[in-house]
């Protein structure tokens, strides 16, 4: 298994912004990411950008608009923006660190394909995410196994906000997405919406799935793999039968077609949290690596314990949700009306509301125990 955190590097900083440095997490084709810690004593994600983006034309603004968009979104399932600065001499942006395996280190190194029920769990919360997104006028643009972590508590977005507006074509002639999973408008280089993030997702469940991209390895070339995007229809074999609508819906060639992540979320809604138990017990193993990482950077133990799982039982698997329903309604359906609020609003709702009874129940208990001590007393 690879280490959660490498150290730090000669060339590295001690600091970027308000945020001390612990590790590096990883790098990617836009910039590298550290875990730091704020001044609070919170762990952080850093992402720092490459110097040659940050030298692009026009790069800076871009990057502070899409920054403020990001910090809107409000969502359980993303990692929320802390922190950035556009003007810096190289410009970085500071999320809230998940302590979980990325999905594609899950299924392609440490486990395989993940079970039906969590799987039904991470089509219903990646939902989630991109209602959240998109209501905040973001396109995530390059969603892919790498940019889904997988938590105790449910699964994350992260690496939105710093792709492009909605509508907007890809800038320069540089596709912006990775082979496989990109949408086949990205490939074209048509304008990005909303729906080209509706297609990366269900090329994620698929590979989720089945721990196969839906269309195939890029052995015969980047070219070959993006026709079979662009006119082939996807491999499904393996894909669970309640699942196998929604990955469907969402791979149709025509972005009109597909369900939006509102309707997929009311389509997959399961009842409450997660939980620790939506995950198998080996993949929970991984969090706990994750978790650890916070221990050994010297973490606050308070900030820590939230992050860690429970000890699951012997013999521990995933609790099922309620199967999903056989058969989603057909694609012109979908696209004859769009949900103008989240899915998700009033679930929370029910949840703050009890909540906030139990809570006057527990005062109440508090002030009657109150009483008659008093009354004892006197």
């Amino acid at each position: 298994m690879r280490p959660v955190m490498g150290d730090l590097v000669a060339g590295d900083p001690s600091h970027i912004g308000p945020f001390r440095l612990l590790g590096r997490l990883g790098a990617g084709g836009t910039g590298r990411v550290y875990l730091a810690r704020s001044p609070g004593g919170r762990a952080a994600a850093v992402k720092v950008v490459r110097e040659e983006y940050a030298h692009g034309n026009g790069f800076r603004a871009r990057f502070a608009q899409e920054v403020t968009a990001a910090r809107q979104v409000d969502s359980e399932w993303t990692a929320r923006v802390l922190d950035a600065d556009a003007t810096a001499e190289i410009p970085w942006v500071a999320t809230a660190y998940v302590p979980g395996p990325s999905l594609r280190g899950v299924v392609d190194r440490d486990f395989g394909p993940l079970p039906e029920p969590s799987l039904l769990v991470l089509a219903d919360r990646l939902a989630l995410a991109l209602a959240d997104i998109h209501s905040a006028g973001l396109v995530h643009r390059d969603l892919k196994p790498s940019h889904v972590l997988l938590a105790v508590d449910g699964p994350r977005v992260i690496g939105f906000g710093l792709r492009g507006a909605p509508g907007a074509p890809a800038d320069s002639g540089v596709i912006v997405g990775s082979p496989g999973f990109m949408s086949p408008e990205q490939i074209l280089g048509e304008p990005v919406t909303p729906a080209g993030d509706v297609f990366c997702l269900g090329a994620i469940l698929a590979y989720a799935a089945t721990g196969r991209m839906a269309f195939g390895l890029p052995d015969g070339g980047l070219g070959a793999l993006m026709f079979r995007v662009t006119h082939e229809e996807p491999d499904l074999v393996g894909v669970p039968a309640p699942l196998l609508p929604v990955v469907r819906a969402c791979l149709h060639k025509d972005p009109v077609r597909r369900p939006t992540p509102e309707q997929l979320a009311g389509h997959l809604a399961t009842n409450g949290s997660p939980g620790h138990s939506w995950l198998p017990r080996e993949v929970l193993a991984q969090v706990a690596r994750h978790a650890e990482v916070l221990r050994e950077a010297g973490l606050p133990r308070g900030h820590r314990r939230q992050y860690l799982p429970p000890v699951p039982e012997d013999g521990h698997r995933p609790d099922p949700p309620p199967p999903a329903p056989a058969s989603m309604p057909p694609a012109p359906r979908w696209a004859a009306s769009r949900p103008q609020g989240p899915a998700w609003g009033p679930r929370r709702r029910r949840r703050r509301s009890r909540a906030l009874l139990v809570a006057l129940v527990l005062a109440l208990v508090a002030l009657v125990a109150v009483w008659f001590v008093v009354r004892s007393v006197t």
